[in-house]
């Protein structure tokens, strides 16, 4: 029974260190982030690593430009007017990468009685398995208008409802990771 709540308590730590989703940001220093007032795309507003069509889709990408243009608004950068040059450019990638965990099993001896060979504190044998699981990872990038260089980037491991099967629901996890990531914005 201990030995049962010890690997559920494992296994349910693991479980929650998954859905950790730590905001990372790095920034110019330099930058007067409060002059900066308007912002477009750059070219490509989006871009996908691995570049795998089965990642691509136009659906995601508008997703993901509405919940940026929300956010960057709810911050007080406008969409610069047509043949304007805008203050900054906004480039986000979405990534998908493969990574390895481990989780330990101890699997009891059973024979003997009612608590397997050893009695109720001993027996088994315990064994790590390799799993591997895809993490997907929002950046978004903040380039200088004026000479293209990067003066802020957010990122974020998007929320698990990325792969749901109802696209409210992907919207929703889009926005609330994006949310996330903005709100670093502007370095304070």
């Amino acid at each position: 029974m201990i030995r049962r709540l010890l690997l559920l308590t494992a296994l349910l730590s693991t479980l929650t260190a998954c859905q950790v989703n730590t905001v990372n940001r790095d920034y110019d220093p330099t930058r007067d982030f409060g002059a900066y007032r308007s912002w477009t795309w750059a070219q490509p507003a989006l871009e996908y690593k691995p570049d795998d069509p089965r990642l691509k889709s136009d659906l995601t990408e508008q997703r993901i430009r509405d919940a940026i243009s929300s956010q960057l608004d709810q911050h007080g950068l406008r969409p610069a007017q047509p043949g304007t040059r805008a203050d900054l450019q906004v480039r986000s990638y979405l990534i998908v990468d493969q990574r390895q965990g481990q989780m330990m099993r101890t699997d009891p001896y059973w024979g003997g009685g009612p608590w397997g060979y050893w009695g109720p504190w001993g027996g088994g044998y315990t064994q790590t398995q390799t799993y591997t699981y895809s993490v997907t990872t929002l950046q978004i990038d903040l380039l200088d208008g004026r000479d293209g260089k990067l003066v802020w980037r957010g990122s974020a491991e998007a929320d698990s409802g990325l792969n749901a099967d109802i696209p409210s629901q992907r919207a929703a996890a889009l926005s609330a990771t994006i949310r996330k990531i903005l709100a670093q914005y502007p370095p304070r």
